[in-house]
């Protein structure tokens, strides 16, 4: 019975008890709060808005993305850009006068063909960037006839002796968002004609093949971690060849995919861009950081470090690219975008100098079991520094995705599926151009040399490629045509306008 003096509620109980229900209601909730703020897991579960506020588009100050290196790679990256719903501004950057005089008298138009079907587009514009010389890795500086003194030289700002050399022709707009497509060799000359236009919140998606070239960057280009734009990495499988028939047109040969993914600016701690983020377990989803190695290397963070900032210009450009049903490209993490690098490594270290040195098509490498041995003894050494890496300590399953024989498995299967085809570095060795053979097993030797390993097959390799590519360009470089046939057929061989 009720108390009296206390009203009856409507269900037969007392509102002092209604009140105290409620309050212990209260209390239960602010404590489940508290507990939510705790776990940031839970948190995101009760309140969904947050991961959709984190995948909305932000507003960026220039939509315009700039693409550096006008190869098939570019082409196909601007052209496919041009063809999404409200596409952005697409600017494209020429290294030479001819070049950018040809896009000019030309119908200003990027073409592809995909299965004998032409498609072309539109609406780009265009700019000049001279490449920088570079000489033993060096860049030649310019040279002008100042004294250093404003006064004899007759301008009044002192200031400007520091800054970079401007060509008459080149643009000085800022870029925010920059899409380099050059070779891994051209890549320091490239960057260097256009780093006076990027500034720290820039973004630069590199679409090159090898590894260690943002290495390369930080420390020729961008020194300074306060000042250095940030980084994207794509991993392009699209099959691309020029055609010769037509200028300012790309074959779409085969399709594939671009494998893109962020790579963590830590200006505090710029040399672990790879280290991952804890995993979370299925039970209770509370973080379960994975255990350290035995011997940690110093250089190489814990996995609470690797949370990073994203920026309003690296969701703009991802979120455009994503955007290209043509492109098929889809976004990773660090640590999965590292392992899908060194994938594409393995396979490149192979294909490409064996096919160099035969010259011949990819197939070739198939059903030959000296050229198999031969495979193996390189895949062993790439196997070994690739599991030795401290980048990957902290991720499962390391020993058995690069396993000896699960790499030769994918070389195979890509060797079977692109048997008629060219490799690239072929491609260049025959042309006489230097090749990306340093960012391939170069990079595997000298990542040997810091964990300990003599990888001798791979740096025979490295030498090989160098000495074939060495005499094309001293065969190139005489000039010595034949006329009327092959030569040693009886034909008469003139050589510097001597007959013999």
């Amino acid at each position: 019975m009720a108390r009296a003096g206390w009203p009856i509620t409507r269900r037969g109980g007392c509102r002092r008890s209604g009140l105290v229900l409620r309050s212990k209601n209260r209390r239960r909730d602010k404590g489940s709060k508290q507990d939510e703020s705790a776990n940031p897991s839970t948190a995101f579960r009760a309140n969904p808005r947050k991961i959709a506020d984190f995948y909305r588009a932000q507003p960026v100050f220039d939509r315009r993305i700039h693409v550096l290196g006008l190869g098939n790679v570019g082409r196909f990256m601007a052209h496919s850009l041009r063809g999404i719903p409200n596409p952005p501004p697409i600017t494209l950057i020429f290294h030479h006068w001819g070049q950018l005089n040809e896009w000019n008298a030309s119908a200003k138009k990027l073409q592809v063909v995909t299965e004998g079907d032409a498609e072309k587009r539109e609406g780009f514009d265009a700019e000049l960037a001279f490449l920088r010389h570079r000489f033993h890795g060096k860049e030649i500086q310019h040279q002008s006839s100042s004294t250093g003194d404003p006064f004899l030289d007759g301008t009044s700002n002192p200031s400007s002796a520091g800054r970079p050399h401007i060509s008459e022709g080149e643009s000085t707009e800022p870029i925010n968002s920059l899409i380099l497509c050059t070779k891994t060799p051209q890549v320091l000359q490239a960057l260097s004609a256009v780093k006076h236009r990027l500034h720290k919140e820039s973004v630069i998606l590199f679409l090159q093949n090898g590894m260690g070239v943002v290495e390369e960057v930080d420390r020729e280009i961008f020194p300074d971690p306060e000042t250095r734009p940030h980084y994207m990495i794509g991993i392009n499988s699209h099959g691309l060849r020029v055609s010769p028939e037509a200028p300012f047109t790309t074959v779409h040969a085969g399709f594939g995919t671009i494998a893109l993914g962020i790579l963590p600016h830590e200006r505090s701690r710029p040399s672990a861009p790879y280290a991952p983020t804890p995993k979370f377990t299925a039970r209770d989803a509370t973080p379960a950081t994975p255990k350290r190695p035995a011997n940690p290397s110093p250089d190489v963070p814990a996995p609470e470090s690797a949370s990073f900032k994203w920026t309003p210009n690296h969701r703009y450009l991802l979120r455009t690219l994503l955007r290209s049903p043509v492109l098929c490209a889809t976004a990773f993490s660090p640590p999965d975008l590292l392992q899908l690098q060194l994938e594409k490594l393995a396979v490149n270290c192979i294909i490409n100098p064996l096919t160099v040195v035969l010259d011949a098509r990819n197939g070739a490498i198939l059903y030959n079991y000296a050229l198999t041995r031969s495979m193996r003894l390189l895949l062993s050494e790439i196997s070994l520094v690739i599991r030795s890496l401290p980048e990957l300590q902290y991720i499962p399953n390391v020993q058995q995705r690069f396993d000896p024989g699960r790499l030769e498995t994918i070389v195979v299967g890509m060797a079977n599926r692109t048997k008629n085809n060219i490799s690239s570095m072929l491609a260049d060795v025959r042309a006489g151009r230097h090749t990306e053979i340093d960012y391939i097993n170069g990079w595997i030797v000298k990542k040997g040399e810091e964990q300990g390993v003599q990888c001798l097959m791979n740096y025979m390799m490295v030498n090989l490629v160098k000495g074939k590519k060495n005499m094309i360009q001293m065969e190139i470089g005489e000039g010595t045509p034949f006329v009327g046939g092959e030569a040693g057929d009886g034909d008469i061989n003139i050589k510097g306008g001597v007959s013999r």
